[in-house]
């Protein structure tokens, strides 16, 4: 019986210990869920997750930005677009430039709608042409491509009567093209981009370590340069050539000046092999099987597409991509801009509208 009783007390603190050890890590690992959530408010004013600031608009079904958002440093305006109020109908006198493209477009990792860069444009405009009213309509929309960007300009863009259409898109069609050649070689289980988890729904920490071990896993096997894709950039983009140049028509009946702006990324031929790695890391979360080289050969690709769809269609090309320099002082990841990112954007396509804007103002 007293060696029952030995047994028994030790199972018992055995039991203890590991009801305190689990009371242990459920303390660490709500601790580590607060300060995160603190942290990203602190840094975006806000700890609610990206998908909650969007809407399907059934209408035209078409995942938008919903109106009269105030989250964090990120305000939209009563019709869905991040930025100020504008008047509708469009008052007599006033130039009206609509930007087109998505989360590069849209920035979010930017301290306030004054910082993402179509109203840094606007801004240098009112200041370049004082006599003359502006105001802008920011159609960037995270995860759009230039199909997507097609649709919102026909349903909500075009109504609001642009003068000045700007385009900026690249990295969204290049990631569908390449993950479904990847796909179709083997080398991933579905082109679509895996879901978060329902874990990472609910919990930041695990969110940002879900994605963290992604992006890792991708450094890893880009260095070990296992799994990757092996593709002639030569015979990419083609698809994007076509939506571009559907965009950039239709875009060309309804403003007086259509420009389109070739795509700044931080990485470049320049960096060293580690510096490389790490200015590819979100390309690399989105394209696991690519390497920088690949995602080098394959952004240029894109931008010659997208000088090539320029001349066809006559619109005004603003080049110059590098004029951003491609380090973590202007680029948050692989494509998103800083403030400092931002503004060098801002002020890029700035310099390459001014000259062309005689037409647009002619008749105001």
């Amino acid at each position: 019986m007293r060696a029952e009783m030995e047994r028994l007390s030790r199972r018992a603190k055995w039991i203890v210990l590991v009801v305190l050890a689990l009371g242990i890590i459920a303390v660490v690992v709500v601790a580590a869920e607060f300060a995160i959530r603190a942290r990203q408010t602190l840094s975006y004013g806000t700890a609610a997750t990206v998908e909650r600031s969007y809407v399907l608009d059934e209408r035209i079904n078409l995942r938008v930005p919903s109106s009269n958002l105030k989250s964090g440093r990120i305000e939209t305006n009563s019709l869905g677009f991040r930025g100020p109020e504008i008047a509708v109908p469009k008052p007599a006198g006033t130039v009206r430039i609509a930007f087109l493209g998505a989360s590069t477009t849209w920035c979010a990792e930017v301290s306030g709608n004054e910082k993402a860069w179509p109203h840094v444009v606007t801004e240098n405009l009112r200041r370049a042409f004082p006599r003359t009213t502006f105001d802008y309509v920011n159609g960037g929309v995270p995860g759009y491509v230039a199909k997507s960007s097609l649709k919102n300009l026909q349903h909500r863009v075009v109504p609001l009567e642009p003068d000045v259409i700007v385009i900026y898109h690249a990295t969204n069609d290049m990631s569908v093209e390449l993950r479904e050649l990847a796909a179709a070689r083997g080398l991933l289980r579905d082109a679509r981009v895996d879901v978060p988890s329902w874990l990472a729904e609910h919990s930041l920490l695990w969110n940002l370590a879900e994605k963290n071990f992604r992006i890792w896993s991708a450094q890893q096997q880009a260095k070990a340069n296992f799994g990757r894709l092996e593709v002639e950039p030569g015979f990419l983009g083609e698809r994007f050539r076509r939506d571009l140049t559907e965009l950039i028509r239709y875009a060309q009946k309804s403003a007086k000046l259509v420009a389109v702006a070739t795509f700044s990324t931080q990485l470049r031929d320049s960096q060293g092999a580690e510096q490389q790695i790490r200015a590819s890391s979100s390309a690399l979360y989105y394209m696991p099987f690519m390497t920088p080289s690949g995602l080098l050969a394959s952004y240029g690709r894109y931008n010659r597409v997208i000088e090539e769809v320029a001349a066809a269609t006559g619109a005004v090309l603003i080049g110059n991509e590098h004029a951003i320099p491609g380090d973590s002082d202007h680029f948050t990841d692989s494509v998103h801009f800083t403030d400092a990112g931002s503004l060098a954007m801002g002020m890029r396509i700035y310099e390459g509208l001014k000259p062309h804007l005689g037409r647009a103002l002619a008749s105001h």
